[in-house]
């Protein structure tokens, strides 16, 4: 009888030791599978990641060199802003009041400064396509203190700061230097009338009548609509 209920117990337990030990054989296999995948997953998020951390590396790189190269505009006809990183033309034009026509004294220089920027836009060599951003905006003198007209006009002035900008690129149109025909640079122009960072103030501030030049380096590949 003994040995009857034994051999029953040992029928009864084998199988289900087997039953037992594929279930947890399936399970770990699920989550080895699970795992492996959970790795992958990761492994290539960490691929992307990294790709895109080496290729805005390589973009800050060119940035950089770009900057660099960007240095030689400095000197006789523009000088740059290191706090608002931008170029400011040293050409001083001085506008007549509410007027946008440049008087002929300042073409000669306005003509070299333009000749000069776009001869530095076009020496600049960079492993990676570039694009040029060039901002040209025009500028416009507050009346002394508190006087009424600096309310009352203020929207027309940034007609008449954009016009003296638009007047500086016919000019230079007008004399060979069209920008829109550079591959890679994109000129544009605006007008910030009273307002605008980087004014001058006080006793200076006849001096706002005048042009800012922005150069904006943009790296990746250059689509033509």
């Amino acid at each position: 009888m003994n040995d009857s209920q034994n051999r029953s117990s040992n029928d009864f337990f084998w199988p289900s030791y087997v039953d037992l030990m594929t279930s947890l054989f399936v399970v770990m296999l699920v989550l080895f599978v699970y795992s492996f995948k959970l790795f992958k997953d990761r492994e290539h998020d960490l691929k992307t990641a990294n790709g895109e951390l080496k290729a805005k590396a390589e973009e800050l790189e060119q940035i950089t060199k770009i900057r660099n190269s960007l240095k030689r505009l400095e000197g006789r006809y523009f000088k740059y802003d290191p706090a608002l990183e931008r170029h400011e033309l040293l050409v001083p034009v001085q506008f007549k009041s509410g007027r946008d026509e440049i008087q002929e004294a300042y073409k000669p220089a306005l003509l070299q400064a333009g000749r000069t920027l776009r001869s530095v836009l076009k020496t600049i060599k960079t492993e990676q396509p570039v694009r040029y951003l060039v901002i040209v905006e025009g500028m416009a003198a507050r009346y002394a203190g508190n006087d009424a007209r600096n309310r009352a006009e203020e929207q027309l002035t940034y007609q008449l700061s954009y016009r003296r900008a638009l007047n500086l690129l016919n000019f230079w149109k007008q004399n060979g230097l069209d920008f829109s025909q550079d591959s890679g640079v994109e000129l544009i122009i605006g007008g910030s009338g009273f307002f605008g960072t980087g004014r001058y103030r006080g006793a200076q501030e006849g001096q706002n009548k005048r042009f800012l030049i922005q150069v904006i380096p943009k790296i990746g590949r250059i689509t033509r609509q």
